[in-house]
């Protein structure tokens, strides 16, 4: 169990979501994890508080609910597409992304090539499964 003064910084940021939602940076003995739910990005146009929260960690957890062909359609549902979450990761120097927050209407087939798609375009991209464990750092 850690001290209470252990050296743990926790930042938090309004995120894009009706009803409100706050994403979290989470920073302990040099490593840094990002964990960004329930937010819609504008095509386009980056959100400087999901940058500030994803600059240079070690893990982004970031909200992939849709694509970005049926993001379109979805506009004001307060989610994101796994393709904004490579494109963040790659813009605040980030080392790695988990896609979670999965449309119920996505079965395993079609994560799987999200999976594959996010893989080939940042290499360690992974969609975030039940139970997953990720070590981060040595």
């Amino acid at each position: 169990m850690l001290e209470p003064d252990a050296g743990i910084t926790v930042r938090t940021a309004r995120l894009n979501h009706p009803g409100r939602a706050t994403g979290y940076r989470v920073e302990f003995d040099n490593r840094a994890i990002a964990y960004i739910s329930d937010t819609e990005h504008r095509p386009g146009k980056p959100d400087e508080r999901v940058m500030a929260l994803a600059r240079g960690v070690d893990l982004m957890i970031y909200d992939g609910n849709f694509t970005d062909e049926e993001f379109a359609t979805r506009a004001g549902w307060g989610h994101s597409t796994w393709q904004e979450g490579v494109r963040i990761l790659a813009a605040a120097g980030a080392k790695r992304l988990a896609i979670f927050h999965h449309d119920p209407d996505h079965d395993d087939t079609f994560l799987d090539d999200v999976k594959a798609q996010a893989a080939a375009r940042h290499p360690g991209a992974l969609v975030a499964a039940e139970g997953m464990t990720l070590q981060i750092g040595a």
